[in-house]
């Protein structure tokens, strides 16, 4: 136990070294993961198609999207560390299983559906880069992510994904080989500016409803027990732990918010600007940038679908796995191998053989982006509520219930939720 106390990235045994502040680095771990999973290809692709359509008209939506995504961040952050369990375990405690299998349901049909846009953009990326057929790539990629989740320790795991969170880089370096006209953006980002027409709803929705996802809450909760399980605090060390997750989630939504940004900046200083306004995948985007930006852009565009790829899958899969875990009272850990957590393990490996039938089935991509925003839409308002809910409660959180702000900035982004999932259907 020592050691596995000495190597955990959150152990208040570190604080010997000095606060957790001067521990940054340290303290990074499943924060950071989740917010670089949230620019997954499909998230990619979102943001594409705003920068192509609106230029820099949604470069604010990045400061709108920030506060709303790191308050349910950090609630379900906390949810986990101060209790030991995930979201769906304290869902089925307190409210019917109706409540408790209807939201499973429609998060794996989001999940299956974001994780065949995914696998399918990693395989179309690694085809314009090698010329080999894509769905030979996409089943390569989900066999390699299977085996990576089955036979891998929590803390391989761990490790891996926050060494994969720096292929996001790849889309600062693009958007700077864009040449942006940066007066222009400077005012884009600072100055808002919406016209209540059709498309630009629709992109608003697509934005809020791929940064603030579903999954990302049952994922997060998940995480923060995996690391609590991993070393457990002593009672001195709770407060540490809760301030280390503090920069660990906020780090991970600041990453998040300003990857989604340079996106949309590439797309726009490039695509826009050149005409191309009417785009639906990454992978269109990347092919369009090789004429307009060089091979330089080309290639970090397609390099990072491949990298956020093999990110954004496993937590897919993984918040499927720890949410029916959860629900049916079955063990679900990632530090186990599946002969140990089998229900678990069957679920993750459904969830990817699914999404790779989908793309077998060659079912549009656009279509599959389209009705997993439908399901998300549906399910992030009364997930918000649910969220907001138990960390407000001294039943379930003790003392450590969220404080007034973010309890103030989780009921802005249920209503704004609610509002975008109104409009996704008016739409």
């Amino acid at each position: 136990m020592a050691t596995a106390i000495k190597s955990s990235p959150r152990s208040p045994h570190r604080e010997a070294k000095g606060p957790v502040e001067r521990n940054f680095f340290e303290n990074l771990g499943p924060g950071l993961i989740t917010g670089a999973a949230d620019d997954d290809p499909s998230g990619i692709s979102t943001y594409s198609v705003a920068g192509a359509a609106f230029g820099y008209g949604t470069l604010w939506t990045a400061l709108l999207s920030f506060p709303m995504m790191a308050a349910i961040q950090l609630m379900s952050a906390r949810l986990g560390a101060v209790t030991g369990h995930g979201l769906a375990h304290e869902v089925r405690l307190r409210y019917s299983r109706y409540v408790l299998w209807g939201t499973c349901a429609l998060l794996a049909i989001s999940n299956i559906v974001n994780l065949a846009a995914d696998l399918g953009g990693m395989g179309g990326a690694t085809s314009m880069l090698t010329g080999l057929n894509p769905l030979t790539l996409t089943a390569a990629y989900a066999v390699i992510i299977v085996a990576l989740l089955f036979w891998s320790s929590y803390k391989q795991i761990a490790r891996i994904f926050k060494w994969l969170t720096l292929a996001l880089f790849a889309y600062v370096l693009a958007a700077f080989l864009a040449r942006p006209d940066w007066k222009a953006v400077a005012l884009a980002t600072f100055v808002p500016h919406f016209t209540l027409t059709r498309d630009s709803i629709a992109v608003l929705v697509a934005i809020l409803g791929t940064s603030i996802s579903p999954y990302l809450f049952f994922w997060q909760a998940a995480q923060e027990c995996e690391e609590r399980r991993a070393s457990p605090a002593p009672k001195t060390g709770k407060l540490a732990r809760l301030r280390g997750i503090h920069i660990d989630v906020i780090t991970g939504m600041v990453y998040s918010n300003l990857i989604m940004y340079f996106i949309i900046l590439t797309a726009a200083a490039t695509l826009h600007a050149h005409g191309h306004t009417n785009i639906s995948t990454a992978r269109q985007a990347a092919e369009a940038l090789l004429p307009l930006a060089g091979r330089g852009a080309y290639l970090l565009f397609a390099l990072g679908l491949i990298g956020t790829g093999m990110l954004g899958v496993p937590v897919l899969a993984g918040s499927c796995g720890y949410a029916f875990a959860e629900a049916a009272a079955w063990r679900g850990t990632l530090d186990v191998p599946p002969r140990r957590a089998p229900q678990f393990y069957a679920v993750i490996g459904a969830a990817i053989g699914a999404g790779l039938v989908l793309n077998f089935a060659r079912v549009n991509a656009l279509k599959m982006l389209f009705w997993a925003a439908i399901v998300n839409g549906v399910l992030a308002p009364p997930l918000i509520l649910l969220v907001v809910l138990l960390t407000s409660s001294r039943k379930v959180m003790g003392s450590a219930v969220s404080s007034p702000l973010v309890r103030v900035l989780g009921w802005i982004t249920l209503a704004f939720m609610t509002a975008a999932a109104v409009a996704l259907f008016v739409v």
